[in-house]
């Protein structure tokens, strides 16, 4: 669908929420708020323009959740920001780590027909490089690796928060999604994975926005604790 109807701004709102709900945290302006690092006069004005324009409703509690129209257009893109992202990792060899921002410049403006092109030169690619599913509905939901225990098995399945600085520090710590090894160490400190290619530290704060694979699994909670600023940047998705 297209998503011309919606204003730019509406769309990085939509996109917002949509990510809020994708990894289970309340979907209230205040934690828009913090994940956009806006002020909260700002975003209340701003979901009043959604809820005027169809997209969002507010519910007793004082939470959003989506109209039909919404989900569509926020669904759509989210699908189209991280097929971007693919797109600029596997055919033209930007680092993972640079892309979240490129893609946030692009989304907005490109053409269907462009959509189309790269839709196909990505080929049957499921998830962007962060590990974020591309096609709404198949996200397996993991656990935080920091609540992984010692000697667990671990595979890194998505980075939760996308914000370019956090990227960068990922990567320099060798944490790719799909690398596969063993926690070595998990204290309050930081989480160490020992893998076949060495070990990869992180520190504990980062290891809240590491979705894995563990086996065995801790106990399910939310994708991410409530506290949505932990780097510099605004709260990547």
């Amino acid at each position: 669908m297209s998503s011309e109807t919606a204003t730019v701004a509406e769309q990085e709102y939509l996109e917002i929420i949509f990510w809020l709900e994708e990894a289970g945290l309340p979907m209230t302006g205040a934690n828009i708020a913090r994940a956009m690092q806006l002020s909260p006069p700002t975003v209340h004005e701003m979901v009043g323009r959604l809820i005027d324009d169809g997209y969002v409703e507010r519910n007793p509690n004082k939470s959003l959740s989506f109209t039909e129209s919404g989900r569509e257009h926020a669904s759509h893109i989210v699908r189209r920001h991280r097929m971007i992202e693919r797109f600029l990792t596997d055919v033209l060899g930007i680092p993972w780590d640079e892309v979240h921002e490129e893609a946030e410049r692009i989304e907005h403006a490109m053409s269907p027909v462009l959509e189309e092109r790269m839709r196909a030169a990505i080929g049957d690619a499921t998830t962007c490089p962060h590990g974020h599913p591309i096609v709404e509905g198949i996200r397996e939901q993991g656990s935080l690796l920091a609540d992984v225990e010692i000697d667990a098995d671990v595979t890194v399945l998505r980075f939760e928060n996308e914000a370019e600085e956090l990227l960068h520090y990922l990567k320099a710590a060798g944490m790719d999604p799909g690398l596969e090894g063993k926690v070595e160490t998990s204290d309050g400190d930081k989480v160490v994975i020992d893998s076949a290619d060495g070990k990869h530290e992180v520190s504990r704060s980062v290891a809240e926005t590491v979705s894995v694979r563990a086996d065995p699994a801790p106990p399910p909670r939310a994708a991410i604790p409530e506290q949505l600023v932990l780097s510099s940047d605004r709260y990547g998705r």
